[in-house]
């Protein structure tokens, strides 16, 4: 279990640093970067099953109801990666976090909309904590934190998505960015065509870390994987805290974005809300705990 959590641990302080990783390629178009995300993971990800010898097994798993199923999923984690990407590459990394903080709460409420599940009376007031905060922010930014909204909606769908699916994470990532590959390769391919391509035309070291793109997706989800078999539900979702926290101390203090009082008090009620969600949910499934969806933010 000790291996487990520091597994975990791992996994969640990787995808916190993500920030930095991505600010390193600030240069590069959003799209280029998720189109190497994409490819790059692939293909790392097809060595892992080539090496480890789950070839024949993997394959035997697809089918068109497979395909459909991952079909969605991949949709929808490109959008969550391209958001998170441009995002932390405007400035807006503070509002990311915001967005993986309000993940957890409206994937309860897709929870009750989707699959009629019933909440009991005290986890209805981390909901409406949550839905305060976001409100107060709209009043203040004088528009909808859409930022923050499009990575918990698409990651929230996502991993209800993943709940319907029937494959691991090794098999069901290989298969979302298998599908997603042609499109990114043939758009990768236009670009070097049309002389906007930023591989290979920026630097050894742009052209490295856009490679690496494959390893840091790659590496932190089987982290997780191997965390989640091996440790209690409740104790991942305690952990999956770290990573928005590290995202926004990042933002504040690295990258001196601006956070006013009136931000605080917004960001308050939704970490507020959370304090609620882990303390009632503790308590009342000390036993058993509803899964919690995987992790593939930023």
């Amino acid at each position: 279990m000790k291996k487990g959590i520091l597994y975990g641990i791992g996994s969640y302080v990787f995808w916190g640093f993500f920030p930095i990783y991505w600010k390193l390629l600030h240069h590069v178009p959003a799209i280029q970067l998720i189109g190497h995300r994409i490819i790059w993971s692939f293909l790392l990800l097809f060595m892992v099953i080539l090496f480890t010898k789950q070839w024949t097994e993997f394959r035997a798993t697809i089918n068109v109801k497979v395909i459909r199923i991952y079909s969605l999923a991949a949709i929808l984690i490109g959008i969550n990666w391209f958001m998170y990407v441009w995002a932390v590459n405007h400035e807006f990394i503070v509002e990311t976090s915001l967005g993986y903080f309000i993940n957890p709460l409206l994937s309860v409420l897709m929870g009750v909309i989707f699959f009629k599940e019933r909440l009991r009376l005290a986890q209805w007031i981390p909901v409406a904590l949550a839905a305060l905060g976001v409100a107060y922010l709209t009043f203040i930014y004088g528009r909808l934190p859409f930022i923050a909204l499009t990575l918990a909606f698409s990651f929230g769908s996502y991993g209800l998505v993943k709940k319907l699916s029937p494959l691991g994470s090794l098999y069901g990532l290989t298969i979302e960015t298998g599908i997603l590959f042609i499109p990114a390769l043939c758009y990768l391919i236009f670009a070097q065509a049309n002389n906007t391509a930023a591989f290979l035309h920026t630097g050894a070291t742009s052209d490295l870390l856009m490679i690496g793109a494959g390893v840091v997706t790659t590496i932190p989800l089987l982290m997780f994987a191997s965390a989640a078999r091996s440790i209690p539900l409740w104790v991942v979702g305690l952990l999956q805290y770290i990573a928005p926290t590290l995202q926004f101390f990042i933002g504040v203090f690295i990258y001196k974005e601006a956070f006013s009082y009136h931000q605080l008090i917004g960001f308050g009620l939704v970490w507020m809300a959370l304090i609620v969600f882990l303390v009632e949910n503790y308590f009342a499934n000390r036993v058993t705990v509803e899964p919690i969806p995987e992790m593939g933010e930023g």
